[in-house]
């Protein structure tokens, strides 16, 4: 099993926020029970250290560093072949371009899940999308 992360599922993770962080863990011991492989493009390091870097947020940077230089994770750079299905899929459904980039990258590797906080994803036919919920208070 190939799973895709988007920025939003890093984010939940390392941010341990209550509503989301578990439906990413189950998703992630899928992949780790299967053998499987976590994805993300290179792209979701910029979304997920900018806004810690401009409020100076050292410990949010770490877990992120942290994050991203785990061994179980493959991140991909955004090459011609990227922008090319990022601006089709941009056309096709109007999507934002980081939204298509990301979509793009996890086509191109074969992903099974694209795993996002962002419903309106879900508009991609291509791959299989899925959107985290929030998990109901105790």
């Amino acid at each position: 099993m190939r799973l895709y992360l988007d920025a939003s599922p890093i984010i939940y993770t390392v941010e341990s926020n209550p509503e989301f962080k578990d439906g990413v863990l189950h998703w992630v011991h899928q992949v780790e029970a299967a053998a499987g492989l976590l994805v993300t493009s290179r792209l979701a390091l910029l979304e997920c250290r900018s806004h810690p870097l401009r409020h100076g947020d050292q410990e949010a940077l770490a877990g992120f560093d942290s994050f991203f230089a785990s061994k179980n994770l493959i991140m991909l750079d955004i090459g011609s072949d990227v922008i090319d299905l990022a601006t089709e899929l941009r056309a096709r459904y109007n999507f934002r371009s980081p939204d298509a980039i990301h979509m793009a990258t996890a086509i191109l590797i074969g992903a099974d899940v694209f795993l996002t906080g962002d419903a309106s994803l879900q508009r991609c036919t291509e791959i299989r999308v899925v959107v985290l919920t929030a998990e109901p208070a105790a």
